[in-house]
């Protein structure tokens, strides 16, 4: 199972030339798989970067997100009790954004190696990542 990081959910259906070749293959193996995951939590920080023109996307951001949806082998999935208790008592030495923090902590719950190529998650040895 892989988990894509914002970003990388982003570019896989916008701009799926700014992923790495081998985020791409991964990214198309595991859906045929039935196996690519999102956070729920992308949802809420794709919003914030849309609302403040951070980025731009050519529909509707719930259009978007419903089109996600409707993608055979993408599931959401949501951040329970566990997931934001994990992701404040994160192993080692990790950064303090939110964000990062509950998609790495979501990652490690499910198990799934992280699409990302955000170098503070890629060097953090406590969760397997491919970019």
């Amino acid at each position: 199972m892989i988990l894509l990081d914002t970003h990388a959910w982003v570019w896989w259906l916008s701009q799926p030339d700014r992923l790495s070749k081998a985020a791409r293959q991964a990214i198309q193996h595991n859906l045929a798989a039935g196996i690519v995951g999102i956070s729920s939590f992308s949802v809420w920080e794709l919003a914030l970067l849309v609302q403040r023109r951070r980025v731009q996307l050519s529909i509707d951001l719930l259009d978007w997100i419903a089109e996600t949806e409707a993608i055979k082998g993408v599931t959401f999935h949501p951040v329970s009790n566990s997931i934001a208790l994990q992701s404040v008592n994160l192993p080692g030495a990790f950064h303090s954004d939110p964000a990062d923090r509950i998609l790495v902590a979501t990652a490690r719950h499910l198990h799934a190696t992280m699409i990302t190529g955000d170098a503070k998650i890629r060097d953090y040895p406590h969760v397997k990542t491919l970019w």
